[in-house]
């Protein structure tokens, strides 16, 4: 029997996830590659993977993106929907947590809180240039700590007098995790006193003058530390959840809100054709470029996708004078 899936992608600026899930929003496969700085090859790359792990008689419905890249891998893939991050993550989160009011999201390089009521988003932030609160925060102390990543959590909760680590910034807080280290204290005190700051950091400036309410929902890859999860859960007081696959909710997300709006297009047309280019996408020629539109004073950066020297997507102008129509399916698809 031929199985119906929808693919979502979510690309920023150190990951990008891919995850293909069934008609019943049930996760079938996902895939994590580091972008590299080249989004296009990590999209492309993605897709020609995961469509070599899949049947050969797979239905693909529709395909979403999200991330800091949506528009950009929307274009490459032939997105049906091209979301945002924080409406990724909510309708991911509350999928799978439906009672959830708080989501927390750290990732490598950016977190974010989303508080949800009723299921519905009633406020949200994003962290802005300070990286102490997020993945490369605790990435860079374990490496100076010669302790693997993977291995920080559980060594970390061995603590039994965690110290106080300055962790407002970075610059101060290896400043002063180097400090404690030459005081002598315990490598698993100084790292719980690690999670602890990043946990400081995160609240005092992402969620600074949120309502935070249980059920709280953590996710993004630095929901994989077990410490930080323990510090988040002294500080407020309340058990935090993590969520099957934490680390590619966004995906998820965009993935459930591509089979909403094909679901919805065949409701109200009978029938809904995706516009996915094809797994093998990476045979296609993409190229980007920009220029600064001359025409007004708002000198408009404009971003320019080029397939085989043929514009098909431009975004980041103010008015609809660089608008074009996109390539259709048909026309981009790789046999």
């Amino acid at each position: 029997m031929t199985q119906s899936v929808c693919i979502g992608i979510d690309v920023g600026s150190v990951s990008t996830n891919l995850v293909v899930i069934d008609d019943c929003g049930q996760v079938l496969h996902s895939m994590y590659t580091r972008t590299h700085g080249q989004p296009i090859a990590a999209i492309q790359d993605a897709l020609r993977t995961i469509g070599e792990e899949l049947p050969a008689d797979i239905q693909l419905l529709g395909v979403g993106t999200t991330g800091s890249a949506r528009q950009l891998a929307g274009v490459i893939a032939g997105a049906d929907v091209v979301k945002n991050e924080i409406t990724a993550h909510a309708v991911a989160t509350s999928a799978a947590i439906p009672d959830v009011q708080t989501v927390i999201e750290i990732g490598g390089q950016d977190s974010k809180i989303i508080i949800l009521r009723n299921g519905v988003i009633s406020d949200f932030a994003m962290n802005t240039v300070c990286a102490a609160g997020t993945g490369s925060f605790l990435d860079q102390q374990a490496s100076r700590l010669g302790i693997p990543i993977e291995e920080f959590g559980e060594i970390a909760l061995k603590s039994q007098n965690p110290v106080r680590i300055a962790g407002r910034c970075t610059v101060f807080a290896e400043s002063d995790m180097v400090h404690k280290q030459q005081l002598g204290h315990k490598r698993e005190d100084i790292m719980y006193g690690l999670c602890q700051a990043l946990v400081r950091n995160y609240l005092n400036n992402v969620g600074r003058g949120k309502d935070i309410q249980p059920v709280v929902a953590f996710q993004g890859g630095v929901a994989s530390n077990i410490a930080i999860r323990r510090a988040f859960e002294e500080t407020l007081g309340t058990r935090v959840v993590v969520p099957p696959n934490h680390d590619c909710m966004g995906a998820v997300g965009a993935a459930l809100l591509a089979s909403e709006e094909m679901k919805r297009r065949r409701k109200r047309y009978g029938f809904a054709r995706t516009s996915f280019r094809g797994f093998n996408c990476s045979k296609l020629n993409f190229q980007a470029s920009s220029f600064e539109c001359p025409h007004c004073t708002n000198h408009c950066e404009v971003i320019e996708i080029l397939l085989a020297g043929k514009p098909v997507a431009r975004w980041g102008a103010r008015c609809p004078r660089w608008d074009i129509v996109e390539t259709s399916a048909e026309e981009a698809v790789v046999s």
